[in-house]
């Protein structure tokens, strides 16, 4: 242990490799109770006078590591140690930005168990006054590192924040939000996020208290709806700047912004809404596609705030528009619009299926599908909401419904998402499952005028089914396996959808071959996969449940797989 201890400080290059080696065996030791005065140890390399730079800073490295990968219990009765040491690391006359920042990157990972700490009026008044110095820093990493620790502060001790909002949390973080610096803008936008997201927490406990009539154990201070006035229009303002070839997994202030912006609607509904309508207006139809593409994320953003008395007009006025910016030259703009469809179905569906507009929208997403991976993939989820709404709309009982608004369209539907679950780039976007999950909707969901297009599906993921296990014996790599099971679980939740919807009496004329394609599935590699395995038997039980006792002729060759 005092070798592994005597490394530390020692290496020239960062981050060091000493403090993971002590860190490893920390956490490994510590909970059975060995190395009892390490924590100790490490704190006097911290505020030792005579301790080099490089050893301070890979000490606080190592606390830093340990924090993160013990469980908090076991660290919790020394936290006063392991906090005297980090606070003294990030104080603002720290010499040394390198110690500074470990020592911020060590605090973000021991907040857990600083729980008494925070509830000390003193000892969390110094906390907070040395996490929001740092965030002032002219080093970019210690102003990220510091934000870090506030998003995370807000979201652990919430009920402790009300003598720091506003003094200093919301104008550290509401400049933050400005920055041109992506990694603090990032930071900035995420605190108020954290925000909403606990606001809405407490809106829900607040509420379940009601019902049952005592009071909530906490209590919404109201920060959102305070800053809302002040956080729209930075976020509406970093909606517009979308890179033009963005990575879609990339996170960006752009893409931040529209998910805090959801969450600010969510938490506090209408009121959101004078904040950003003028913009959605004055942009909808902008020369600019950046602004067209943020004047619709915003609109999606705030569907869930609007009351349905108020919504519905708003929204019947914007259909066309947004039919029209299906056909946008930006794909962004026609991804975020698709986005908006999916959220229009979820949000207020009877809009999306009115007489007037359904046609219209129906070919703005049926082309849609043929469009890029992220457009097509939204488009899925659009047709999910579609077909909900489209059921519920005349489902007046548990009996299926005789017809609905989309059985016209229905064949052509299901026709387009197999083409779509069949596309060569169905890997990117999630796109193949994102259809095949539509198309399993849209089965669910249908009335009996459409039986006859359910019973050529079942038969076409049949004939998939088949074509796919004989393709085994022709996959190498890891990637192409793991690819193909994704694709064999696909196929057989498919086919378990369709089968609910087979009427009893022509089951046993399709029951032979599906058994014989399940059955082969069993017998392969891939069908002693876990989840493959998971979704065949899956299959088998909606045919046993369609057939009743006839099943008992696959029994013999189907036990086997059942032990």
């Amino acid at each position: 242990f005092i070798q592994i201890l005597g490394t530390l400080g020692t290496e020239e290059s960062r981050p060091s490799s000493a403090a993971q080696c002590v860190a490893y065996v920390a956490v490994a030791d510590l909970p059975v109770h060995q190395w009892p005065d390490l924590m100790q140890k490490l704190v006097d390399n911290v505020v030792n006078e005579k301790s080099t730079e490089a050893l301070r800073e890979s000490t606080l490295e190592a606390i830093g590591y340990i924090c993160q990968d013990i469980n908090s219990e076991i660290l919790e009765h020394q936290s006063n140690q392991i906090l005297t040491a980090i606070i003294h690391g990030m104080r603002k006359s720290e010499p040394s930005n390198h110690v500074r920042l470990a020592a911020t990157n060590a605090l973000h990972n021991s907040l857990e168990f600083t729980k008494a700490n925070f509830e000390e009026t003193a000892e969390r008044n110094y906390i907070m006054e040395v996490v929001c110095e740092a965030t002032q820093s002219t080093d970019t990493q210690i102003c990220v590192a510091a934000l870090q620790c506030l998003v995370r502060i807000l979201t652990l001790y919430y009920q402790h924040m009300e003598a720091y909002m506003a003094q200093a949390l919301f104008p550290i973080t509401l400049e933050a939000m400005k920055s041109d610096n992506e990694q603090i803008a990032l930071q900035g936008i995420e605190f108020w996020s954290n925000v909403s997201d606990e606001e809405i927490d407490l809106a829900i406990e607040a509420q379940e208290a009601a019902e049952t009539g005592r009071l909530p154990n906490r209590v919404s201070k109201y920060y959102a709806r305070g800053a809302l006035q002040y956080l729209v229009p930075v976020l509406m303002e970093k909606l517009t700047h979308q890179e033009e070839f963005d990575d879609e997994d990339d996170w960006n202030p752009a893409k931040s912004a529209g998910v805090c912006l959801m969450l600010l609607a969510t938490c506090c509904g209408e009121e959101i809404v004078p904040h950003v309508l003028p913009f959605v207006n004055a942009n909808i139809k902008s020369t600019n596609w950046r602004f067209r593409d943020a004047a619709v994320m915003v609109f999606g953003s705030i569907l869930s705030a609007l009351e349905t008395d108020r919504l519905k007009p708003m929204l019947e006025q914007a259909m066309p528009t947004l039919i029209e910016l299906m056909y946008d030259e930006s794909v962004i703009v026609r991804d975020t619009c698709a986005w908006t469809f999916g959220r229009i179905c979820e949000v207020i569906p009877e809009v999306a299926i009115k007489e007037m507009y359904l046609e219209p929208l129906l070919k703005a997403l049926l082309d849609g599908l043929k469009a890029e991976p992220r457009v097509a993939t939204n488009v899925c989820w659009a047709f999910t909401g579609l077909s909900d709404a489209a059921y519920e709309a005349v489902n007046i009982d548990d009996d299926p419904p005789r017809t609905y608004c989309l059985s016209k369209y229905f064949d052509f539907i299901i026709t387009s998402l197999l083409e779509a679950t069949d596309r060569p780039d169905g890997g990117q976007g999630n796109l193949r499952s994102s259809a095949y999950e539509a198309l399993m909707e849209m089965v669910k969901n249908s009335p009996l005028d459409c039986y006859v297009s359910v019973q050529r599906t079942t038969m076409v993921i049949l004939e998939r089914i088949n074509h796919v296990l004989q393709m085994e014996s022709h996959i190498s790599s890891h990637s192409d396996r793991h690819q193909f099971n994704d694709l064999q679980s696909l196929l057989c939740a498919s086919l378990q959808s369709v089968l609910r919807k087979v009427d009893a009496k022509d089951a046993p004329q399709i029951s032979d071959a599906i058994m014989v394609a399940l059955l082969t599935m069993f017998s392969s590699s891939s069908g002693k996969v876990c989840g493959v395995q998971e979704d065949a038997l899956m299959a088998v039980s909606t045919l046993v449940d369609l057939l009743g006792e006839d099943f008992i002729k696959y029994m013999d060759a189907f036990k086997e797989y059942l032990y």
